[in-house]
């Protein structure tokens, strides 16, 4: 296993503290759009956006690529604060993303790659294939995604994970945040929306990338790790792992 590099070092080589406070600043403020619903900004605290991505070192000059994006949510806080100096793509699961640069404004600027791309069910491994997962883009500064390497299946994931590491550029880094399942644990009816943290380390230094750093940003000590993410007893409060990658200059 690679060594793992502090992440402090790695975003001081990215860019200056000015230009860290100054993204951060400009998170805040789209944390205030009166574009966000209530639902939305009800998981501000738990979901810790500002912290989350200081840790991973975004910057507004950055090339940065979200992957299944989803409703938007980490998208509606990235297009504005990226929009006048840097570039954000999305990428994989996109719809509900194109149906909404009709009305939001931040969006305008939002690039859509692989709009054709479908998920596919597959029943033997309860988890999902991509149509592709090609990438049409090259020298990205920043690949993330959060909470969706657990629907992906092996083979999915392996060929994804080579994707984003031909996409990025030397130096640039893939974060990922996900729900904890126990290590080694097998899959059964309460975890299959978790995922084994030190298998996504494993799977994603595979494919050539360094580890870099994780963050307990997301820990949770009562999640006991043994409900569906989605019960009562733990849902807006999962225990997430967060964990940062580099691709290797």
């Amino acid at each position: 296993m690679l060594k793992p590099i502090s992440a402090l070092l790695l975003a001081a080589t990215l860019t200056s503290p000015t230009m860290a406070a100054d993204f951060s600043d400009k998170i805040k403020q789209a944390l205030k759009s009166d574009t966000r619903t209530e639902q939305e900004t009800k998981r501000d605290r738990n979901r810790k956006p500002v912290q989350t991505l200081e840790f991973f070192g975004i910057q507004d000059n950055m090339k940065v690529l979200e992957l299944i994006p989803g409703g938007g949510w980490y998208t509606k806080l990235l297009a504005p604060a990226l929009k006048d100096n840097g570039q954000l793509y999305v990428a994989m699961g996109t719809s509900r993303i194109a149906k909404s640069q009709e009305s939001e404004k931040s969006f305008d600027k939002v690039e859509i790659l692989g709009k054709n791309i479908e998920f596919k069910y597959n029943k033997e491994e309860k988890g999902y294939d991509l149509t592709s997962t090609k990438l049409d883009v090259t020298d990205l500064d920043a690949v993330l995604t959060f909470r969706n390497y657990h629907n992906l299946t092996l083979k999915t994931r392996t060929e994804l994970n080579d994707s984003v590491y031909k996409a990025l550029k030397p130096g640039g880094i893939y974060g990922v945040v996900d729900h904890t399942r126990r290590h080694m644990q097998e899959r059964n009816n309460e975890n299959g929306r978790r995922f084994d943290p030190v298998l996504a380390i494993k799977e994603i230094q595979d494919a050539g990338f360094e580890f870099v750093d994780y963050s307990k940003l997301h820990y949770r000590l009562d999640d006991e790790l043994r409900y569906e993410v989605g019960r009562k007893t733990v849902t807006g409060n999962t225990d997430r792992f967060t964990l940062l990658f580099k691709k290797p200059e």
